[in-house]
C-alpha cells in the first residue's frame, strides 16, 4: 500500500508533512493501561489548570484554519480534527473515550499539536494499492462516519484523502469515511500525523509525536513502522523493509528509533 501526496497539493502547501504509524497484528481489546494512564493524567492536569487545549489563535490550529480557507472550507463550519477535539477537551475537561487505538492518537493529536486519524488498511482497496492526498474531483464519493446510508460529493478543490473516487476524508482532516474507519476488530492500521506549518508545527515536535503514538501502540501489535511523507518525500509505502517485533520501532523520521 502506497501513499502519496500530488505535486499540485505541494505546491499550494509546500511545508504540509504527514507522519506514518502503520500496525500489523493490531490487538485492540478493550484497554490499553498506558493509553489509560496517559490519558487520565492529562485531564487531571486541565481540571489541575497546569495544561491548557490549545485554542484558535495558537499557531498549529491557526494554521489549519488559514489553510482550510485557501481551499474553500469556512473552519469554523467545518473544524479540523485538532481544533474540534481540542474544543470539546476545553469545554467537557475530558477526551471522548471510543477504543484504545483512536484514543491514543486522540491523545497524541491534543498533546503534540498535530491533527490525527488513521485507516483500517484491510479496507482500502484504491487503483494500485495508492491512498493520495489531492483535490477533491467531479465523481468522487464520500460516505461520512457513522452514516454508511449517506453519499456525499465533496466540492472541487477541497483537499482530501482517496482511494480511487472513494473520498477516505474531507476537508483534509475534518471528517473520516465511514467504510475505512479503525475498530476493534481491526487487525492492520495505519495512523497519520499531519501539519501544514514547519514555524507552526517543526519537525522535532512532529517526530516526537509520531513516536509518541509508535511507543503507545506497539505493546499491542506483532509489527511497528515508521515513515515520513513531505515535499521532498512524496510517495511512501507503507512497511517497506521497516518491519520490527512487538515492543520495537524503526522507519524514515529523522529521529525514529527504539521507543
Amino acid at each position: 500500500m502506497r501513499f502519496r501526496i500530488t505535486d499540485e497539493i505541494v505546491e499550494r502547501f509546500p511545508q504540509a508533512q504527514v507522519r506514518f504509524v502503520t500496525t500489523r497484528g493490531l490487538h485492540i481489546g478493550t484497554d490499553w493501561p498506558g493509553v489509560t494512564a496517559a490519558l487520565r493524567d492529562l485531564e487531571e492536569r486541565l481540571v489541575a489548570g497546569e495544561w491548557r487545549p490549545l485554542g484558535e489563535a495558537d499557531p498549529a490550529v491557526a494554521s489549519w484554519h488559514e489553510a482550510y480557507r485557501l481551499f474553500g472550507t469556512n473552519p469554523r463550519r467545518s473544524r479540523c480534527s485538532l481544533d474540534a477535539l481540542s474544543r470539546r477537551l476545553a469545554k467537557s475537561g475530558t477526551l471522548p473515550r471510543v477504543h484504545p487505538a483512536v484514543d491514543a492518537y486522540n491523545l497524541i493529536s491534543v498533546s503534540y499539536g498535530t491533527p490525527a486519524g488513521a485507516f483500517d488498511l484491510d479496507r482500502l482497496d484504491g487503483e494500485d494499492r495508492e491512498v493520495v492526498i489531492r483535490f477533491a474531483r467531479p465523481g468522487d464519493r464520500f460516505t461520512p462516519l457513522g452514516q454508511p446510508d449517506d453519499v456525499e460529493e465533496p466540492a472541487a478543490g477541497e483537499v482530501v484523502y482517496a482511494d480511487g473516487n472513494r473520498v477516505l476524508t474531507r476537508h483534509w482532516n475534518h471528517r473520516d469515511c465511514d467504510q475505512t474507519k479503525v475498530t476493534g476488530s481491526t487487525t492492520a492500521a495505519v495512523f497519520m500525523l499531519e501539519r501544514v506549518s514547519a514555524a507552526a508545527v517543526p519537525d522535532d515536535r512532529m517526530a516526537q509525536a509520531q513516536e509518541a503514538l509508535a511507543a503507545l501502540l506497539a505493546p499491542h501489535a506483532a509489527t511497528v513502522s515508521l515513515a515520513v511523507m513531505d515535499a521532498d518525500r512524496r510517495v511512501v509505502t507503507l512497511d517497506d523493509h521497516h518491519h520490527r517485533r512487538a515492543g520495537q520501532v524503526t522507519g524514515e523520521s529523522d529521529s525514529a528509533g527504539a521507543v
